[in-house]
């Protein structure tokens, strides 16, 4: 009995003392307040639980969410959910828990985006962070951040608008904009399209009159007179009976028999 109390009591001295690392994670020793030996990743770590406690540390991306208000070039505030990607270089570990704490997203994360996102959003109108100008909106808070913590021991990946509440009234502000500009652009289209088929329609007048100006040049004396003389040739060389009267020039059929 004795033995089965002094194994359990091993056991559970034995699991109290160390502690799991997992993949993504750095773990650290702190020992009576101070950070002692080497940052260990994935696998078992040892400690005196009575002495020590394990701090860890996630060195994969990280996604926070934040949601908060924005301002704008107008002076309108617009609702935001954004995430922030970033991860935490291994190296600097120890010196962000030594430097900042463990509470260093609170610290450093998120006051450099509040500061960055509102410096960024208010060079821009409200309806550009509901447009195509989005994107460039995050790549400038991103950039901004990059430059703050240059150094800190993080690195930015991503800042992501992933939904805008613009305030209301703009909403329709911005769908009548966009109906006007649609009917801008079907009215330029039909322009176009009339003024090429007018142009097609100038291009036929002029083909048809220059057909007629070659046709008038090609009806003169001379022509008709030797149009004549072929009709003469031919109906001469008929084998029917029949009465040509002419001068020479324009013949005249008088009866004739019939096939």
């Amino acid at each position: 009995m004795k033995t089965k109390i002094f194994i359990l009591g091993c056991a559970v001295a034995l699991l109290s003392s160390c502690a799991v690392i997992r993949p993504g994670d750095v773990g650290i020793k702190q020992q009576f307040g101070k950070l002692k030996g080497k940052t260990k990743t994935q696998g078992l770590m040892f400690f005196n639980p009575f002495t020590s406690s394990i701090v860890r540390v996630p060195i994969r991306t990280v996604n926070k969410e934040i949601r908060l208000n924005l301002p704008s070039k107008e002076g309108l505030n617009v609702q935001a959910e954004i995430s922030i990607l970033y991860h935490i270089e291994e190296e600097k570990v120890r010196e962000i828990i030594t430097r900042v704490g463990k509470r260093y997203e609170q610290t450093l994360i998120l006051s450099t985006f509040r500061s960055a996102s509102a410096d960024v959003c208010a060079r821009f109108f409200a309806k550009d962070m509901h447009s195509g100008k989005r994107g460039e909106i995050e790549k400038e808070i991103k950039s901004q951040m990059s430059i703050l913590l240059e150094g800190r021991g993080f690195d930015i990946e991503a800042v992501l608008l992933k939904s805008i509440t613009l305030p209301k009234g703009l909403y329709a502000a911005i769908e009548g904009k966009l109906q006007a500009e649609q009917q801008a652009q079907q009215m330029k289209f039909i322009l176009q399209r009339e003024e090429k088929e007018a142009e097609r329609k100038r291009i036929e007048a002029a083909g048809i009159r220059d057909a007629q100006l070659i046709i008038k040049e090609g009806i003169t004396k001379e022509n008709i007179e030797w149009k004549s003389l072929e009709v003469l040739k031919e109906i001469s060389m008929s084998p029917n009976a029949k009465l040509i009267l002419t001068d020479g020039k324009t013949p005249v059929l008088i009866g004739g028999d019939k096939d």
